[in-house]
């Protein structure tokens, strides 16, 4: 843990670990991707050598230079399903970089849902900041601390995308939730399909510190590793679903395998102790009024002092 963080006890995710099970009722009409880079993503940036594809197709190195950066995106279009990828983010001096995890449509009025890993000076945190992005607006960001160091290890980043709601999670815990309040009219990610993104790219002029600390490239190239992708998803192609809207798939992505009051405990719990901006009480970003979803939800009721 970044000596910078507070002493706080992991108990709390340790503990709930085996119960916080964010995983979709399996179907036979559910489609399950797992492991290889080769076989379900292509290189969209970086092809010149700064994106590799090392240990027969198991792992996935990008990185960063003064030049360019590098991404990938997933060769299927899925709409619905919950997305697992390990990663190991850049060390040491990171500032200036940010290293992603995402589903996202095409077009302008495009849906998103993000993890993007804001770098730092060494020894700092990383800033974990997410989003999320209807019919091309997003401005839903909340960013936070993590419990551990993210450079040390691989660590799984989930993202569980249900007709009913968003959860976003990190080793089992999760950090935040996005329902689908659409009966409101709040928009919501359900009629378009995403690919899985994975990039590394140069975001020295907001990233760190709002821009104030810029990339030393003296330390480039900046590498960030992943492995274990896993979908358990609905594929989306010639404009079908692979989960028939007829078949027990379909009922059994609105429900996800925990129980709302562990999902609620956990995000108060993330939140206490490692939230560090929250949309939900911006008042100056929104002058006239703080967004629907944020009472609805109640993320404006947790304790979200900053550490």
């Amino acid at each position: 843990m970044p000596a910078s963080l507070p002493n706080q006890s992991a108990s709390f995710p340790i503990m709930l670990l085996s119960t916080l099970m964010l995983v979709l009722v399996s179907s036979s009409s559910m489609a399950t991707s797992e492991g290889s880079f080769d076989r379900e993503f292509e290189i969209t940036w970086g092809q010149d050598g700064r994106a590799r594809i090392l240990n027969k197709g198991n792992l996935l190195n990008l990185s960063l230079d003064q030049a360019s950066g590098s991404s990938i995106q997933s060769k299927n279009e899925y709409l619905f399903g919950r997305f697992d990828m390990q990663l190991k983010l850049v060390p040491e001096n990171s500032a200036g970089t940010v290293t992603s995890f995402y589903l996202s449509s095409q077009g302008s009025a495009h849906d998103e849902i993000d993890f993007e890993f804001l770098g730092n000076l060494s020894g700092d945190p990383y800033v974990v900041h997410t989003n999320v992005f209807t019919r091309g607006g997003g401005g839903r960001e909340q960013q936070f601390y993590l419990w551990f160091d993210p450079t040390a290890d691989f660590h799984t980043y989930s993202i569980i995308w249900t007709p009913n709601r968003i959860i976003l999670s990190v080793d089992g815990t999760t950090i935040r939730e996005f329902k689908n309040l659409e009966s409101i009219g709040v928009p919501y990610a359900s009629k378009k399909p995403m690919r899985v993104y994975a990039s590394i790219w140069n975001a020295e002029y907001w990233a760190t510190r709002g821009g104030l600390v810029r990339t030393d490239w003296a330390q480039a190239p900046f590498t960030a590793s992943y492995r274990k992708f896993n979908a358990r998803a609905c594929i989306w192609a010639s404009g079908k679903s692979s989960c028939s809207p007829t078949s027990t798939s379909t009922s059994s992505l609105s429900r996800i395998d925990v129980r709302d009051y562990i999902v609620e405990e956990s995000i108060k719990w993330v939140q206490k102790h490692y939230m560090i901006y929250n949309y939900c009480t911006d008042a100056k970003k929104y002058p006239r009024g703080i967004p629907a979803e944020c009472f609805v939800s109640g993320s404006t009721k947790h304790n979200l002092g900053s550490i």
